[in-house]
C-alpha cells in the first residue's frame, strides 16, 4: 500500500462584500482541495456557486468547533486538502477556526494561510487615523454594565483602537462612548466594498446625531475605530490641571453635586466621577 502524506489545512480569506475581491490563489484553492470548512454552508454555497465551485461542504462554526477537530484531523491524515472559510474575510479575525488551528498545529498538520480581505485591515486604511499601532478588541460586551467597564479598560491606550459592532447595537455603543470619551475622534466604516460603502468621522454624539438624522446611516455591519488616549506627559499635565480646578472648587465651599456638573461641563466625563473624586475630598468627620 502506497503511504499517503498528510493533508494541508488552507486558511482562505473570502470578500466581506465585492466579490471580486477574492484573490486568484485563493480561486485555486478553493478549486483544487478535497472538501471545505465553513461558517455557514448555506452562506458559503452562494460563494461557491458563483465561482462554479461544487464541493462537500461541513460546518464549522463557535458552537461545534471543538467537536470537529478529530473529524476533519482524519481527513487530513487520509491525504485530504481541507479549506478553512468564514462567511466574510479572514477566519479566526472574530470568527470562528482558532480551535481548529491549534489543535491541529498540536498535532504537527500543515496549515497554510491565503491573505486577503478582513475588515478592520480595510478600514484602518482609509480611516485617517494612525495605524502604526492600533488593538483589535473585536465586539465589545453586549450588557451596559460590562460594556462601560471594558471601555474604561481601554480608556487609557495610547494607541487607535478598533472594535466591531453590529447594526442593532451600534447606536447603543456610541451612547456609551459619548459618556466615557466624549472629546476622542471616531470613525465608523460601514458596509466595507459593498455599494453603501460609508466612512463617518466625529465625536461620537456628533455621530449619534448623524444616526439620527438618516437611519440608513445605521444599517450594515461597522468597524468602529477610535483615536488613542494622549500621550502619558500630556495626560498628566491634563491631570494636574484636573486636580487644580477640583481643588479651587472644594476651597470656595462649592457644593459636590454642583462642582461636579462644573467639572463635566468643562472637562468632560461622567458626572458621577467628578462627583466622586470631589466628595473624596471632603474632611472625614
Amino acid at each position: 500500500m502506497t503511504y499517503q502524506p498528510p493533508g494541508t489545512l488552507y486558511v482562505v480569506a473570502t470578500p466581506i462584500g465585492n466579490l471580486q475581491d477574492l484573490t486568484p490563489r485563493a480561486a485555486r484553492v478553493l478549486e483544487s482541495v478535497t472538501r471545505i470548512a465553513a461558517e455557514d454552508t448555506r452562506h458559503s454555497a452562494r460563494l461557491l456557486a458563483h465561482l462554479g465551485i461544487n464541493k462537500p461542504l461541513i460546518s464549522l462554526h463557535e458552537h461545534n468547533e471543538a467537536r470537529r477537530v478529530d473529524t476533519l484531523d482524519a481527513y487530513l491524515e487520509a491525504g485530504e486538502d481541507i479549506a478553512l472559510i468564514s462567511d466574510a474575510g479572514t477566519p479566526l479575525i472574530s470568527d470562528p477556526g482558532f480551535v481548529l488551528v491549534r489543535e491541529l498545529r498540536a498535532r504537527q498538520r500543515h496549515v497554510v494561510p491565503l491573505p486577503g480581505a478582513c475588515a478592520l485591515v480595510t478600514a484602518l486604511s482609509a480611516a485617517g487615523l494612525p495605524t502604526d499601532r492600533f488593538t483589535f478588541g473585536g465586539f465589545l460586551p453586549a450588557k451596559p454594565g460590562a460594556r462601560r467597564q471594558s471601555l474604561e479598560k481601554w480608556s487609557t491606550r495610547e494607541e487607535t483602537l478598533v472594535f466591531y459592532e453590529s447594526p442593532h447595537r451600534i447606536e447603543h455603543t456610541l451612547q456609551a462612548l459619548a459618556e466615557q470619551l466624549p472629546e476622542r475622534a471616531i470613525v465608523l466604516a460601514r458596509e466595507l466594498t459593498k455599494t453603501f460603502e460609508t466612512f463617518l468621522q466625529g465625536s461620537a454624539q456628533e455621530l449619534l446625531e448623524i444616526l439620527a438624522d438618516d437611519p440608513n446611516q445605521g444599517r450594515g455591519e461597522f468597524v468602529v475605530m477610535i483615536a488613542g488616549a494622549p500621550a502619558m506627559d500630556e495626560r498628566q499635565a491634563r491631570d494636574i490641571d484636573d486636580e487644580r480646578l477640583l481643588k479651587a472648587l472644594h476651597d470656595e465651599g462649592v457644593g459636590v453635586k454642583q462642582g461636579a456638573n462644573i467639572a463635566a461641563s468643562l472637562l468632560g466625563g461622567r458626572k458621577k466621577e467628578w462627583y466622586a473624586r470631589l466628595q473624596a475630598m471632603k474632611p472625614e468627620v
